[in-house]
């Protein structure tokens, strides 16, 4: 019988002393269990992804020093094999560094297995910095159980759909009782089951157990879910540790299954994950509490504008950081309803937070004033509109510099990618909480927080209420927009394609297929293409978003500028 530890830990990217500090903490945790194994995620030395920190003059010194770190504590933990990952210097032509998994043991390294399949897709750059494996099969044996060893994308090419070679096919041929998979997966929504689907497939096609083990934690947009588990032939997935947070738990293998330490039974894994709105609130709750405490901020700051977006952005930070934490920014310009303003009142005594009021229509008299007399033309239209959210923008970074707070953004995906928000006002800011969040979105996540807290924290008077900007007049957003249920789905279609859920995808094409059956529909579609295609410099320039859905803006999305979209 092995027994194994999984230690799906939280590490910083960079952060080599303290990543190291988690590790050994574990390693003795997994030792005192009586394991043989304990198994750590792809590069956890480093973090996934140190992207070009690599490139920096002391960085793999760091990483060589965090590698002697652990080989000298494996010494005191005999018998025990660690499983790391981290990044080592390749030989020959090409990238001079391999994304490595070694098997320490006794203060020395047992087994290194360089990843073969470096994905460039979507959110990954590895061949930016590394170069692919050899094409062979990595065992060892410990005890009586012979182990193969496979790193993240090694494992997702089992239908020879991406790559020209399938590491699973060698590692049948090698025959292990059991493979390890140590992988830095990022979350989204479908994600969970994804997994699942795949390695299943693979694990019955080729008749090899199965244990995936992934990191956690919010890395700048990404979220990394944890839910590492354990798959078998006959059973499918038998096992999975917690999602969004850290979990160190040690299982029995022996005769192809796995048990709980204890030898008990393992409980039965359901096979649907969070519903959609639970899964976007824990991921976007623990992408924020990282982000924040890894970039050295204790509070956030929201401009409260008495609108659905700020409201959930800030019921979001109250729950990732506490409403002590949280400060809200109501700023009424001479457009504002009475209502927008009562309704920040209203929402911040719900929330339990502070909230200060700061008018802005002097100040913009005044600089509409100077601006005239400057220019010798009044200032009227979309540049007086923007003005404000530019004062408010200023504010809002005034009071940041002043007292130290992390500024939060409040666009959603719907006005993000039609840039109906504006540059260096609405756009200001550290991170955004819902901009991977369609607008019909942010009205159902909203519900769903005040139906998990049995009461009204965002107030039903701002769920409600028709959106607006609140520039100009009697301003809603459907004077310059789509209704929002049509919005979403053409750009569901056109910004997500065929990466959405199946059902959603299916969904947003029949639907964008019927529009499209008259002029005006294709109108429409047409319009909306475009205002994607101008308003990508707006993109380019905001800040980072924590993704939840399969393709985010930033490092998911790379489009040019000045080029001919259409």
């Amino acid at each position: 019988m092995l027994k194994m530890t999984i230690a799906q830990l939280n590490y910083t990217v960079g952060d080599i002393e303290g990543n190291v500090e988690k590790m050994m903490a574990a390693a003795r945790q997994a030792h005192a269990a009586g394991a043989e194994l304990v198994v750590f995620s792809e590069l956890s030395l480093t973090g996934y992804y140190p992207a070009d920190l690599l490139d920096e003059p002391d960085f793999m010194a760091r990483v060589d020093q965090g590698l002697a770190t652990l080989q000298q504590a494996s010494q005191g933990l005999p018998g025990l094999h660690w499983v790391v990952g981290a990044p080592v210097p390749a030989r020959g032509p090409g990238k001079r560094l391999h994304n490595m998994l070694l098997v320490i043991r006794g203060g020395e390294v047992v087994l290194r297995y360089a990843k073969q399949l470096l994905p460039t897709y979507n959110i990954f750059d590895e061949r930016r910095h590394f170069e692919p494996g050899p094409d062979v099969a990595k065992v060892l044996r410990i005890g009586a159980t012979q182990i193969g060893f496979m790193i993240c994308e090694d494992g997702w090419n089992d239908a020879g759909l991406d790559y020209g070679i399938n590491p699973f096919e060698r590692m049948r041929d090698a025959a292990p009782d059991l493979v390890v998979s140590i992988n830095a997966s990022p979350s989204n929504i479908g994600k969970r089951e994804q997994r699942h689907q795949i390695f299943s497939a693979a694990s019955r096609r080729h008749q090899l157990p199965i244990l995936y083990v992934n990191q956690i934690g919010g890395h700048d947009q990404l979220v990394y879910d944890g839910a590492s588990f354990a798959v078998t032939p006959e059973q499918g997935v038998v096992f999975e540790a917690a999602r969004f947070v850290e979990d160190v738990t040690t299982l029995s293998f022996e005769g192809g299954a796995f048990q709980a330490d204890s030898g008990d039974a393992l409980p039965t894994v359901s096979a649907t994950g969070l519903p959609t709105m639970e899964f976007y609130r824990a991921q976007i709750v623990l992408g924020l509490r990282d982000y924040a405490r890894r970039c050295g901020f204790s509070k956030v700051v929201v401009g409260s504008s008495g609108g659905i977006d700020s409201a959930l952005t800030l019921a979001l930070a109250v729950e990732a950081l506490g409403p002590d934490k949280v400060v809200g920014v109501t700023m009424p310009s001479r457009f504002s309803s009475a209502g927008s303003v009562d309704d920040s009142v209203v929402l911040c005594r719900q929330l339990g937070i502070e909230l200060h009021t700061h008018p802005i229509a002097d100040i913009v008299a005044r600089y509409a004033e100077q601006f005239e007399t400057t220019f010798g033309q009044p200032l009227r239209g979309l540049a007086l509109e923007n003005l404000q959210a530019r004062v408010r923008g200023t504010i809002l970074m005034e009071y940041s510099n002043s007292y130290g707070h992390l500024l939060l953004t409040t666009g959603n995906k719907s006005e993000i990618s039609v840039g109906y928000c504006t540059l260096y006002g609405d756009t200001n800011g550290g991170l955004g909480l819902i901009g991977d969040l369609f607008k019909t979105e942010v009205f159902a996540l909203s519900r769903h927080v005040n139906e998990t807290a049995g009461r009204e924290l965002i107030p039903t008077s701002i769920i409600e209420k028709e959106p607006s900007a609140e520039l100009a007049p009697d301003q809603k957003d459907s004077d310059s927009l789509p209704p929002y249920p049509v919005l979403d789905e053409v750009l569901k279609l056109l910004i997500e394609g065929e990466r959405l859920p199946a059902p959603e995808y299916e969904h947003a094409a029949r639907f964008v297929e019927q529009l499209q059956v008259s002029a005006e529909g294709r109108a429409l579609v047409q319009r909306v293409r475009g205002l994607i295609a101008r308003n990508e410099y707006k993109r380019r320039q905001a800040p980072p978003i924590i993704r939840v859905r399969s393709r985010a803006f930033g490092t998911g999305r790379q489009m040019p500028i000045a080029a001919k979209h259409l």
